[in-house]
């Protein structure tokens, strides 16, 4: 079950990120990286096992972020995909101010939320702040490496910047979520896990990277032709 979630989660995410694309452009690419930033967050905390590994969900949230980003790269240029990377970290940063505000408060007599919310987000502001600093580093590492592996695919194969998408795409996130996985899993998991653990934690997360990159590879394709298409039609 927990794998066939996995797969249906995989598809209903990358669609999601299509539809919001095709329906509002940029702008629904920026607010699905809010939704995408907090919602990991979250969703990181509850461990499962599945084809065989312990793993943490919102591996392929995470994911989504950086076919988000390897798409404005792709169709609206540097600039735009680093306003994305920006526009997580805010959200994000804003998600640990707000979250934290709800333990201050003192529940009435007839509360039942409180101490559930207090299990799950206790922990957020070390998550949080991990997050925001390993998407940071790995988000902007992967727009700079995107546009790197674009340079260098046009200069060597005829200067023709349209060729191998799947080569900047797998090239530039394979390497940002290698970079991701180490950072997020040590910052983020040490000292909640013992060590043959969090080497699990971290060996399934880039496995599920790795399938997710050559997963969304199909995804960036349709992006372009969703960008090219709608620059044809009359205004």
């Amino acid at each position: 079950m927990n794998e066939l979630l996995l797969v249906l989660s995989l598809l209903v995410t990358f669609g999601s990120v299509l539809l919001a694309f095709r329906l509002f452009g940029k702008a629904g690419l920026f607010c699905f990286t809010c939704f995408a930033t907090i919602t990991a967050n979250i969703e990181v905390l509850i461990l499962v096992e599945a084809f065989g590994m312990e793993m943490t969900l919102g591996n392929i949230l995470f994911a989504s972020t950086f076919l988000v980003t390897d798409i404005l790269s792709e169709t609206a240029g540097k600039k735009e995909a680093q306003k994305a990377v920006n526009i997580g970290i805010f959200t994000s940063v804003l998600f640990i101010v707000v979250s934290q505000s709800w333990l201050l408060y003192h529940p009435s007599a007839n509360d039942w939320a409180q101490d559930p919310i207090r299990s799950v987000f206790a922990n957020t502001p070390r998550l949080m702040i991990v997050s925001v600093v390993v998407y940071a580093i790995c988000q902007k590492f992967d727009v700079w490496a995107y546009h790197k592996w674009w340079e260098f695919t046009t200069r060597k194969f005829g200067g023709d910047s349209r060729k191998f998408l799947w080569v900047r795409n797998n090239g530039s996130t394979l390497i940002s979520q290698l970079l991701n996985t180490l950072l997020y899993t040590f910052g983020a998991f040490w000292g909640m896990y013992e060590f043959p653990v969090l080497i699990s934690i971290g060996v399934s997360g880039y496995v599920i990277f790795i399938v997710t990159s050559f997963a969304d590879t199909p995804f960036i394709y349709l992006a372009r032709k969703i960008a090219e298409s709608s620059k044809k039609k009359p205004a």
